[in-house]
């Protein structure tokens, strides 16, 4: 009898709990503002109501938030007196694993060559404007040219990190990325077909993520077999026959954010790995280095004086000496070869320095933002055709660029969305930005803007105050379309510091000690290249601050 009163207890609390189940589901697609159905097959409003948080994208690793003290560093022995502390917030992010590599950059190599081959007079300047410049391992006492033929390509090199990349070529790869993960998030989600999307590209029906989520039907120049075939079980049809559920939205949650090169704050923030130095809400000391400790060899038992990262030990010792003090590596280093950091993340010190998003300035205006600072905003909008769709550029429509040193680069490819600056539309009454370049705004104090248009009369154009006075040298074209490069040969410059140098973070193999300190800084020209530079891609987090399997104090 007790048994039986069990079982129908059991029962009773099955079906009250099945109920509940019911009662939230059906609430759940249910509007809280007007009532009606949600996701309902007759049509209406769609959207991914069962929608948990990010996913991690392929390469990256999650990086929570916090607020730290930026550019404290150890030592100033160059005396930059470029690193103020001071104190910013950082919201979640992700960030690569590892550097960028080279058979991560040869995938994109491989691509761009497959769908813009450079035999088509077109697309040539694609392909060479996309390949890192080997010509960069190359010194004038030094015998490298093994590095110059093999270091890109050869499997030997295949998991070292990718150099002679410039920090345009870095923005253009993230740009790259994300559109192939968004294409196989789609084929995956069943939007599209996986195997079209392989065999079916080309130059003139290529995939862009902006233009999908703007104008899907125009994505892959309109052909619909990459779309339709893919599509199984997905398409609905409403209570007059239309098609609904055809193509993904940002409301479907099936597209991630965009790669990009993280900002100077994201990454000084996350080499520092700050976590295991906290107890309970406070920061205990202060670190030099990615790891633990004040010095560059390990303390621990079974690793004890082993170098934790590989950089230049001393005049003519890029490595050690051969056997047991030795770090390995004599120019950069396999990935992975040391420990990671708190964050789990690679050769944030030594291998090579990086590019992040920053255009540099010796001064940190946290007095006006301290919340994911950032300098370098330049605010774009879609480009609209006369009957209001978005402009989706073509074959014909490239834009080229020629830097200062006579490369020729793409700055956009066929399927993408032409980009505008902003204009009044947007910026009117507005009290947070008033244009779209935003790189000089709030630039240093009035003492320090001089207008040097005084002393140079090629500056007297450029109609505004300038706190910086760099070379400019000019790349023209004869008659002949033959490049002339012409050098500025001014007496009165006065900085190498323009809107078109980036900072670039963390020690390399090429750099002394003091450099591996993640609060150190310094820039270089965005359109050049070197042998010790390289990058990693960065991810913003949206959502949450913390991942759902995170513990929450009771």
């Amino acid at each position: 009898m007790k048994n039986i009163v069990t079982v129908k207890g059991l029962l009773v609390l099955t079906l009250a709990l099945a109920a509940i189940s019911c009662k939230n589901s059906s609430s759940k697609n249910s509007s809280k503002a007007t009532g009606w159905e949600i996701n309902s097959k007759d049509g209406g409003f769609q959207y991914n109501t069962q929608y948990k948080e990010q996913e991690t994208a392929p390469g990256l690793v999650f990086i929570e938030g916090g607020t730290f003290t930026k550019g404290q560093v150890q030592d100033d022995v160059m005396h930059d007196w470029n690193n103020a502390p001071t104190q910013q917030h950082v919201q979640s992010f992700y960030m690569d694993e590892t550097e960028v590599t080279n058979i991560m950059y040869l995938e994109y190599l491989d691509y761009i060559k497959r769908v813009f081959p450079p035999s088509a007079d077109g697309f040539r300047a694609i392909y060479n404007g996309a390949l890192p410049d080997t010509l960069v391992w190359r010194n004038r006492l030094g015998y490298n040219e093994v590095l110059t033929d093999n270091y890109l390509r050869h499997p030997a090199y295949a998991e070292y990190p990718v150099v002679g990349v410039s920090w345009i070529q870095a923005v253009e790869f993230a740009k790259w990325r994300t559109d192939r993960v968004n294409e196989h998030n789609l084929a995956e989600a069943g939007y599209l077909d996986k195997n079209a999307i392989r065999t079916e590209t080309t130059a003139s029906s290529n995939f862009s993520t902006g233009a999908y989520i703007n104008a899907p039907s125009q994505t892959f120049s309109g052909n619909e077999e990459i779309k339709t075939q893919g599509r199984t079980g997905k398409v609905r049809t409403d209570a007059d026959g239309n098609e609904t559920n055809v193509y993904a939205t940002r409301e479907s949650g099936v597209l991630s954010p965009q790669y990009r090169l993280p900002t100077e704050t994201e990454w000084e923030y996350a080499a520092l790995g700050l976590a295991e130095l906290r107890e309970f809400n406070v920061y205990r000391g202060r670190k030099k280095y990615p790891w633990d400790g004040q010095y560059t060899r390990s303390s621990k038992r079974r690793t004890l004086g082993d170098q934790m990262a590989n950089f230049k030990q001393g005049k003519g010792d890029y490595g050690g000496i051969a056997g047991w003090s030795d770090d390995n590596a004599d120019i950069t280093a396999q990935v992975k070869s040391y420990n990671p950091n708190d964050n789990g993340l690679y050769d944030m010190a030594g291998n090579v320095a990086e590019w992040v998003a920053d255009v540099y300035r010796p001064i940190v205006d946290d007095d006006f933002n301290d919340f994911n600072y950032y300098r370098g905003n330049v605010y774009t909008k879609n480009a609209i055709n006369e009957d209001g769709s978005v402009k989706i550029v073509t074959t014909d429509d490239i834009v080229y660029d020629t830097l200062s040193n006579g490369r020729v680069v793409a700055r956009n490819l066929p399927g993408d969305i032409l980009q505008i600056p902003i204009d009044e539309q947007e910026t009117y009454l507005r009290s947070n930005f008033s244009s779209s370049d935003n790189r000089d705004f709030r630039d240093g104090d009035k003492r320090s803007s001089r207008y040097y248009a005084d002393f140079d009369s090629d500056d007297s154009d450029s109609g505004k105050s300038k706190m910086y006075h760099a070379p400019k040298n000019t790349i023209t074209r004869d008659s002949a379309g033959n490049i002339v490069r012409e050098y500025d040969k001014s007496n009165n410059k006065t900085s190498l510091i323009s809107d078109e140098v980036r900072v670039y973070k963390g020690g390399s193999w090429k750099d002394r000690e003091y450099w591996l300190d993640p609060a150190q800084r310094r820039y270089f020209p965005q359109d050049m290249a070197t042998d010790y530079i390289g990058f990693r891609c960065a991810m913003s987090r949206v959502g949450s601050k913390t991942k759902s399997n995170t513990k929450t104090r009771k």
